[in-house]
């Protein structure tokens, strides 16, 4: 369903009442295209202090910023920063530039992880989370800002989220904290289709969020399958067909879900693991019987941790593969009348945190989550007007995203460079108000 407000805003007349009343005014967001594949300006690199990096940035894509030009991107090195008079020059870099951030913009900080033994530069990375989470709901102007974290010395291991949050990929993705492993990256062969010659099981993949997904795996050089309930054969066949996949009508809350997601896959190999599948069935607690609580914990967590698991085992995930969760700002905030909901994108986000060093150190496999806020989608589209559009403005983006913007995220976590990101709830919400 469109955006009307977001639409009349952009028009001479919806910009002139809005500001005659006060009222907040989204700006469409820049995501990626053929024709617009980059920030549609240069990027300004600036050090707080001195680094801590021991070499150059990652080749980003990016030009810099010539005389009197308005930069698209700000990436301030606070890795340095260990004490309160870093944090002085990290408001002395970015203080003079901020307000002069193209539309659409991104400013990312890069910093180091907070010591265990320095308490002084603990805090001080630890400020700059406030700082950024802070910056990201003022910045405006469809701008985002986010931090990134390193755990080691070597910049390499940030190419593939610097490129990510530094691009109109990440549109919808703001205030957000990413920690990095200090591991080298799997550089693809063809950066332009970093997917080649890797197989993709999505689930869900029929329509809304999971056939967006399927299409950037896709669009990136995926061999995709497909998965969707046998209910929904006929859009799912229809979706693959569009994205040159592989359609597998499957339940995959049955007993022998994994032994046929292995036996569909091209050559017994799979690379990326998408859990995208997920039912809603709300009631308050009070009145929700056990008949509407065990499908969505089935479905939406039981199903995700099986299958993971049977797939580990087998060795059907291969070394270098992926899994690419999907919680939920529920699962982080909560939600009236979605307790079952809510328990089961939270139990993604337990699952992610604990699994993920046991597959990177057992088979060589990450496990990420995305988190989608308000997402445009046919099942928000049906709740009523106030709720979406309460959902629609609680954001610093004062907009929903798009599928799009989930599969963006997605198709990061799983890129062959994202290795370093492992373990990471990366919400995709506008920087929501609630709970992010």
């Amino acid at each position: 369903m469109a955006d009307r407000y977001l639409n009349l805003t952009g028009t001479a007349p919806g910009r002139f009442l809005a500001g005659r009343l006060g009222l907040p005014r989204p700006v469409p967001l820049r995501r990626w295209s053929l024709e617009h594949p980059r920030l549609d300006g240069p990027l300004l690199t600036l050090t707080a202090g001195s680094s801590a990096l021991d070499g150059p940035l990652p080749d980003l894509g990016t030009r810099p910023v010539a005389a009197a030009e308005r930069p698209a991107g700000v990436l301030l090195d606070a890795t340095g920063v260990s004490d309160v008079a870093g944090l002085a020059q990290v408001h002395a870099a970015l203080h003079p530039v901020v307000r002069g951030l193209a539309d659409c913009g991104r400013v990312v900080v890069l910093g180091a992880r907070p010591s265990a033994d320095d308490h002084h530069q603990a805090a001080a990375q630890q400020a700059l989370e406030g700082f950024v989470r802070s910056l990201g709901k003022e910045i405006g102007r469809g701008g985002t800002a986010n931090l990134v974290r390193l755990t080691g010395p070597s910049p390499s291991a940030a190419g593939s989220t610097l490129r990510f949050l530094l691009s109109p990929r990440s549109a919808y993705v703001s205030g957000q904290v990413v920690e990095l492993a200090d591991a080298e990256p799997e550089l693809p062969a063809d950066p332009a289709r970093p997917f080649t010659g890797r197989t993709a099981v999505v689930t869900g993949a029929a329509r809304g969020i999971g056939a967006a997904v399927a299409e950037v795996l896709a669009r990136d050089g995926a061999r995709v399958v497909a998965l969707d309930v046998p209910g929904a054969a006929g859009e799912l066949a229809r979706t693959a067909e569009r994205l040159g996949a592989t359609a597998l009508p499957l339940d995959i809350t049955t007993d022998d879900a994994a032994y046929r997601i292995a036996s569909a896959l091209p050559d017994g190999r799979l690379d990326v693991l998408v859990h995208n599948a997920g039912i809603t069935r709300d009631r308050r607690l009070a009145n929700m019987p056990a008949d509407r609580w065990a499908p969505v914990l089935d479905v939406n967590l039981a199903a995700v941790l099986d299958t993971t698991d049977a797939l580990l085992k087998t060795g059907t995930l291969s070394r270098g593969g992926r899994v690419v969760a999907t919680a939920s700002i529920a699962g982080i905030a909560g939600n009236t009348g979605q307790t079952n909901y809510a328990a089961s994108k939270a139990g993604i986000i337990g699952m992610v945190r604990s699994l993920a060093p046991r597959a990177a150190a057992a088979h060589g496999v990450t496990v990420n989550a995305v988190a989608p806020g308000f997402i445009e989608t046919g099942m928000t589209a049906a709740v009523p007007l106030f709720v979406r559009e309460a959902g629609r403005r609680m954001n610093s983006q004062i907009q929903g995203g798009l599928p799009v913007d989930v599969a963006e995220a997605t198709a990061f976590l799983a890129h062959p460079s994202s290795g370093p990101v492992n373990g990471q709830i990366l919400r995709v919400c506008g920087q929501s108000l609630l709970g992010a």
